[in-house]
């Protein structure tokens, strides 16, 4: 071994061997892709599948703008299966059995820009033009040719190609004219079948092709490989992707891949889903060092050592190109460590390095130290721990001296404070990765000052994560990492912070006194949060990325700025991923159609019309208050409750009461020498005691308290009306006390003695009660004629009895008696 080279007998560790099939990410990229470009609402979604159907629904809304009929029984698309979709922009119709589509379906679907129909039993490639196609799959179907319709010449927008059938097994000439002047960037192609013929120039005539994906088998026809490498140099194809070229069985002993020294265009090459043996891997390397490739990756390949020495690369005199080199997944034959014997000089320029999925557990020294330009390295989902990246034997004086970017995510590490100390030792690392390990808050962490970027995600930290954390640090990633709430307090200390990811977690709010000054983007999806104030953006003065969709959302005011003011151009997943929580009757609405009204959410634009409306119906209030005696009512009202009060303190109300005079007069002081002269002395002189306020009012006293006194000492109270008594203040409160007396205690307590007559119309608007009453009770008119006075004062005296009735009606019956004569008289 020459002293350049070295020997690296532990690179990768052993793992069970698995299928060598991946799961293809093509369909999952599509979907996403898909999204992006056609859905702009959740309503314009339509998932069919899996439901047994035999034809596309006729009822389907004209809103609809991705549609999956996939796994249903639909053999024939054809007439006016999707008229009224104009809006259609994504139709996925796999694995559906399809066995004929009309030239004519698409007809009402101009918008559509995908279409899927792979996977299904398709005779022919369909004969079909949509002008706006961009994305079109035709994989795994039953055509037994590529040969494309003329028709695809008016794709000039398709961007991506899949064509693959098991019946399919040569490419012709002529197979694809119809794409000579076609944007078809990238061309995936194959079935996973092994080719019996490919002719020159096929492919040749694909100007435009960028990227090959290629699903072929070519064991023992390397020759026809070879060709298919010149015509895609001619096309200057960037990007190669070869997929199953060899099977299990496959004896690689020629050197298919030599023409890659002559394809100065390539820059990318993957080989995906194949079997690779030692030997083999000498002589491509080989190539791919003589080439101008730039970035190498291998794919879940399945690696057998079928020499003794293992993989053994002899020095290279020259410098190559290649700066990255990717192994995602990599299954080993034997189980054991595989051998490696090569110089990493050659690797000079690498400045990328991925192991994933390899099953390493311990990293070689060299690794570390002899790689002097690597900038970026992922180690991600292996089995690596503290012991095993930091191996005891190798020396850590010079590790990864221009390393910037460090991925150790899906690994067993676990104390992050002995990371934090270790990550001293690189002195260019700005980026470190540890998300899905089971790391531990196990003591204090003293962080590298120039360590600007690190990812905790998908480890259970809890709320306490922000105090292990350096205060120089620029981009945070704990999303899913348990936290339940954030606090200014937590985020204090960055001022340099510009990225937070607080993704999937259990935060229900954000504070509002958050304040984050340098901070760019912030992603806090898939969490609890109900409402985005603008008081919380406001401590976020330079945000220009925000992700907050997923979270269950609250329909009210609580949205509304976010959802009408706030510049939806900084949103990342905008709008699909926002709807509607609660209340249920908004439930699954986006929040992009809730639409609720400035007047019902702005409290300044609510107080802005009340307060007008108030005035005008304080003013109209305030007049009504005014015409109709407000002022007089309200002292009333007052006065009545007191007296009330004073009423329910009795006791006995009427019939154990005893009372100190038979009657209260109210009258006008202007009517005066009537009472003096004619009332007073005649009742009297009749036995009765009368209340008259100028001799029995006590001195003193507050008047409307003397009032109140002398009628609920009084059985019944008289009323002395003229004009004057209708224009007499202190009149109209006896008045009111009286009425008031007589509805809760004594209801015929009240007795009316018309002086004079008074028009009711005449009355003031205060004495309204006081016509009702005229109306309604029988009152006393004074009669000017002498002969009558004497009815009047018999039946005045009989009211003002409190003994037996018999009593009463004697009175009246003599009075009635010595009044016969008079009328007698008269007639």
């Amino acid at each position: 071994m020459s002293p350049q080279s070295t020997s690296v007998a532990v690179l990768i560790g052993t793992v069970v061997i698995v299928s060598l099939m991946r799961p293809d990410c093509t369909a999952i990229k599509e979907n996403n892709e898909g999204f992006k470009l056609c859905v702009t609402s959740m309503r314009g979604v339509k998932d069919l599948s899996h439901q047994n159907i035999t034809s596309v629904p006729s009822s389907l809304s004209n809103e609809t703008q991705y549609l999956d009929i996939s796994y249903n029984v639909i053999q024939t698309l054809e007439g006016t299966e999707f008229s009224g979709l104009s809006q259609l922009c994504f139709l996925k119709a796999a694995h559906c059995g399809l066995r004929e589509i009309s030239a004519t379906v698409f007809t009402h679907t101009p918008a559509l820009k995908i279409l899927n129909i792979s996977n299904n039993d398709l005779a022919f490639i369909p004969d079909i033009s949509l002008k706006q196609l961009k994305i079109l799959d035709l994989a795994n179907n039953l055509y037994t040719s590529y040969e494309l319709p003329a028709s695809f010449q008016n794709f000039t927008k398709l961007d991506f190609l899949s064509l693959g059938s098991t019946a399919a097994l040569s490419v012709s000439y002529g197979d694809f004219d119809a794409l000579m002047n076609a944007s078809v960037q990238h061309l995936a192609l194959g079935a996973g079948t092994h080719w019996q013929k490919y002719e020159s120039g096929s492919l040749a005539k694909i100007k435009s092709l960028k990227k090959l994906s290629l699903f072929a088998s070519f064991c023992g026809t390397f020759g026809m490989f070879e060709n298919l490498l010149v015509d895609l140099n001619v096309t200057q194809a960037k990007m190669l992707r070869f997929i199953s070229l060899f099977p299990d069985s496959c004896n690689v002993s020629d050197n298919p891949f030599k023409n890659l020294r002559t394809m100065p265009f390539i820059q990318n090459l993957t080989l995906e889903n194949t079997w690779i043996n030692s030997t083999f891997m000498v002589v491509f390397m080989k190539n791919v060092w003589l080439s101008p490739l730039h970035e190498l990756s291998f794919v879940n390949i399945t690696y057998n050592e079928d020499t003794p020495d293992g993989f053994n690369l002899p020095p290279i005199n020259h410098t190559i190109n290649l700066s990255s080199v990717i192994f995602n997944g990599v299954n080993h034959y034997q189980y054991r460590y595989p051998t490696i014997n090569m110089s990493f000089e050659a690797f000079s320029r690498l400045t990328y390095l991925k192991f994933s999925g390899t099953g390493m557990n311990i990293l070689p020294c060299r690794v570390m130290t002899a790689l002097p330009s690597l900038e970026i390295l992922d180690l991600s989902d292996n089995l690596l721990t503290e012991s095993g990246f930091w191996w005891t034997p190798c020396s850590n004086s010079s590790v990864f001296p221009k390393l910037r970017k460090l991925s150790l995510s899906r690994n067993r590490f676990s104390s992050l404070s002995f990371i934090s100390q270790k990550t001293h030792q690189m002195n260019s690392l700005e980026s470190l990765d540890l998300s899905f390990n089971s790391i531990h808050l196990d003591g204090d962490c003293y962080w590298p000052a120039q360590l600007t970027e690190l990812s905790l995600g998908n480890n259970n930290l809890g709320n306490s994560v922000f105090a292990y954390l350096s205060s120089d640090f620029e981009k945070i990633d704990l999303s899913k990492t348990g936290i339940t709430s954030i606090m200014q307090k937590d985020l204090t200390r960055f001022s340099k912070l510009t990225h937070l990811t607080l993704s999937s977690n259990s935060i229900q709010v954000i504070p509002v006194d958050l304040s984050v000054p340098a901070l760019l983007s912030l992603h806090i999806d898939q969490n609890a949060i109900t409402s985005i104030s603008r008081e919380v953006l406001a401590g976020l003065p330079r945000l220009q990325k925000l992700k907050v969709g997923g979270n269950p959302f609250v329909c009210s005011c609580d949205s509304y700025w976010f959802i009408t003011a706030f510049n939806k151009s900084l949103i990342m997943d905008w709008p699909l991923d926002y709807t509607c929580n609660t209340p249920l009757s908004f439930a699954g609405l986006p929040l992009s159609e809730y639409k609720p009204s400035k007047l019902s959410c702005e409290m300044w634009l609510q107080a802005a019309v009340a307060l007008p409306v108030l005035i005008v119906i304080s003013a109209a209030v305030g007049l009504v208050f005014h015409k109709c005696d407000g002022a007089w009512y309200t002292k009333m009202l007052w006065v009545w409750i007191r007296m009330k009060r004073r009423g329910k303190k009795r006791s006995n109300i009427l019939n154990n009461a005893s009372f100190s005079y038979h009657a209260f007069i109210s009258y006008s002081n202007q009517d005066s020498d009537w009472v003096d002269t004619h009332l007073v002395p005649t009742l009297e002189g009749a036995g009765f005691s009368l209340c008259v306020h100028e001799r029995d009012f006590v001195p003193g006293e507050w008047i409307i308290d003397n009032i109140i006194n002398c009628v609920e000492s009084s059985y019944k109270t008289l009323f002395v009306l003229s004009k004057h008594f209708v224009q007499s203040e202190w009149c109209n409160y006896e008045l009111f006390f009286a009425q008031h007396r007589a509805i809760s205690v004594h209801r015929d307590s009240l007795v009316f003695i018309l002086l004079e007559p008074i028009p009711t119309d005449s009355l003031p608007k205060k004495y309204l009660r006081l016509r009702s009453l005229l109306r309604q009770q029988t009152y006393l008119e004074w009669p000017k004629d002498d002969r009558k006075q004497q009815t009047f004062w018999a039946s005045l005296k009989s009211t003002l009895h409190i003994a037996d009735k018999s009593v009463v009606l004697k009175d009246i019956a003599l009075a009635i008696s010595d009044t016969v004569p008079l009328f007698a008289d008269q007639m």
